[in-house]
């Protein structure tokens, strides 16, 4: 999803706005349970007080992330309550953060960069990741250009599509670099994901960086792939928070079970693929046996899991700004240890490693 700048530093006064999103999106709660088949959970970290009177405000692109995948799992009878908000984009989610209408989110490693440089710088720090797979993220040549193209080399001087200011345009900027080109010697075209499925298909564009649909539909009506970021993403996806919830116990408590229990629900549908996928298949409208093939090659290549924050993902996000920068999307260099908050780090690292 393109990154909206001037929405980002205004992000402190879309309030009413952003609340009516939020509404229409839909919340789920812990009254969705499913007990039935709830496995045994036990927090690897204790809280004597009563979370009760705790509400977490929780958003995120996808609810598989999040609320999704703890109710599927029958995890969601927290003692505390939580409301979840589709918000289609890990800048929509910091959007509701820096105006004080989430408590926690989760997005990629683009959207808190250009987060950071709102006025109130964010009103956010990332807490913890969501490690996941790298698959589905690809640079792909048009069923016109296949027997042409057959190195990213060959792109120079052709129409490449990208999605701007996400690890699309990251990994191609990364993926020309090590070709010996630089940006400039292809004629970059920021794309939507939709418009980018399009042109690549009909041979408007010769290549395209994107990821998930429009890569896999793409290469089904004919592109191939030219080369895939699987090594070059780190997997990781961000947990973000507030920086009143980061500092509330209670709060900070609830939001440590809360991605336990995320961490859980992840061996659980690897434990239960079909029922996983059956049970995403009526949230999005998808093919179960599509669902559940992605998420097993996915997890076979790296297991999802929540873990705390170390050097590596310092040092990724490090190396994400220094190529916005390079590429003239950034105007200052910004520090990535600035954007991180270690205080969950210890709690966090007891969670199981399956």
């Amino acid at each position: 999803m393109e990154i909206n700048f001037k929405k980002l530093g205004k992000a402190f006064i879309i309030g009413a706005g952003l609340m009516t999103m939020m509404v229409m999106a839909g919340c789920g709660t812990a009254d969705n349970a499913r007990e039935d088949k709830a496995p045994k959970f036990t927090a690897s970290n204790t809280y004597d007080g009563d979370l009760s009177d705790v509400t977490l405000n929780i958003g995120a692109a996808s609810a598989k992330n999040a609320q999704g995948v703890v109710e599927a799992a029958g995890l969601a009878d927290t003692p505390y309550k939580v409301e979840f908000h589709n918000l289609r984009g890990g800048n929509l989610v910091l959007e509701a953060i820096a105006a004080g209408q989430l408590d926690a989110g989760c997005g990629s490693q683009i959207p808190p960069i250009f987060a950071s440089l709102a006025s109130n710088g964010g009103n956010f720090k990332i807490i913890g990741i969501r490690k996941g797979t790298t698959l589905n993220q690809e640079l792909i040549v048009s069923p016109q250009q296949k027997d042409k193209i057959k190195t990213v080399a060959d792109l120079k001087g052709k129409k490449v599509g990208y999605v701007k200011n996400t690890t699309a345009q990251y990994f191609l900027y990364k993926m020309l670099t090590e070709a010996g080109l630089t940006w400039n010697d292809i004629e970059a075209i920021p794309m939507s994901t939709s418009d980018g499925l399009s042109a690549i298909t009909t041979g408007d564009i010769d290549a395209l960086a994107s990821y998930d649909n429009a890569v896999i539909v793409g290469k089904a009506k004919g592109a191939v792939l030219l080369r895939s970021a699987e090594d070059i993403l780190s997997g990781d996806y961000y947990w973000y928070a507030a920086l009143d919830t980061i500092k509330d116990p209670k709060k900070h408590a609830a939001l440590v079970d809360y991605l336990e229990r995320i961490n859980e629900a992840n061996e659980w549908c690897r434990q239960h693929p079909q029922e996983w996928a059956e049970y995403d298949a009526k949230q999005s409208n998808q093919d179960p046996a599509e669902i559940r093939k992605r998420f097993e090659e996915g997890e076979a290549q790296r297991k999802g899991r929540i873990a705390p924050l170390d050097e590596a993902t310092l040092a990724s996000e490090q190396d994400i700004i220094d190529s916005f920068f390079a590429l003239g999307v950034l105007k200052e260099r910004i520090e990535a240890a600035s954007l991180f908050d270690r205080s969950f780090d210890g709690e966090i690292a007891k969670f199981k490693v399956y």
